[in-house]
């Protein structure tokens, strides 16, 4: 995507297309998403009224366990001298990651 995603940006290229649909095929799924600033907008809380929410606690750490692992990966990453030993250290930790 490129440019700003606005709120009418999220609800036209994403929530209407995709998001909306996807939830009519699950009966009784509920959504939640953070609180960036196209998600708060007046025009995606409109949208989203038509469907189960969750809403993100204030001040919530993120729960995509993805964020977790790169945290734990750049704390245990070694100084690198060149793109290979980059790659290879990378590579090393994500095969020894618990």
């Amino acid at each position: 995507m490129r440019g700003t995603l606005t709120g009418q940006r999220y609800v036209d290229d994403i929530l209407r297309p995709h998001v909306g649909p996807f939830l009519n095929g699950l009966p009784g799924a509920i959504f939640q998403q953070d609180n960036a600033r196209p998600y708060t907008a007046r025009v995606a809380q409109d949208f989203l009224r038509n469907f189960q929410t969750l809403p993100w606690p204030a001040r919530s750490p993120d729960l995509s366990p993805i964020e977790h692992v790169w945290d734990q990966l750049k704390r245990q990453m070694p100084s690198c001298h060149s793109v290979k030993d980059l790659e290879l250290s990378v590579q090393d930790l994500w095969a020894h990651m618990p």
